[in-house]
């Protein structure tokens, strides 16, 4: 078996509306009539696919799951977050990984956004 990356992330939401309303403003996410957007990766995109134990504190703990969106230029996507309100749960974080913000959409669900 050869994985190609992920297929797709799935979730449950409270206000499908609003939350796709949300994803188009704040992440430029184009979200479709059939309810999800198609993400084509460029050819220096990477996927991390990384456990984490239940009493890790990298993410809220009633959290089951954090989506990291890799972006080309983290300072623009600050200027671009700053412009339309939305509030930073960690400010800008610079380490051997990269660069990290995070921000939370509508129903509290941690969104980490890295450049590397």
């Amino acid at each position: 078996m050869n994985i190609k990356g992920f297929g797709g992330i799935f979730w449950r939401t409270k206000n499908l509306e609003d939350i796709k309303q949300w994803y188009s403003k704040v992440l430029n996410i184009e979200i479709e009539g059939w309810n999800g957007a198609i993400i084509t990766p460029q050819a220096d995109n990477e996927t991390i696919f990384s456990f984490f134990t239940q009493e890790d504190r990298y993410f809220p703990l009633d959290q089951q799951v954090m989506l990291n969106f890799q972006v080309e230029n983290l300072d623009d996507s600050i200027k671009h977050l700053e412009k339309l309100g939305v509030p930073f749960v960690k400010e800008k974080e610079v380490s051997e990984f990269g660069n990290f913000i995070w921000i939370e959409d509508p129903e509290g669900r941690r969104i980490e956004l890295w450049e590397k």
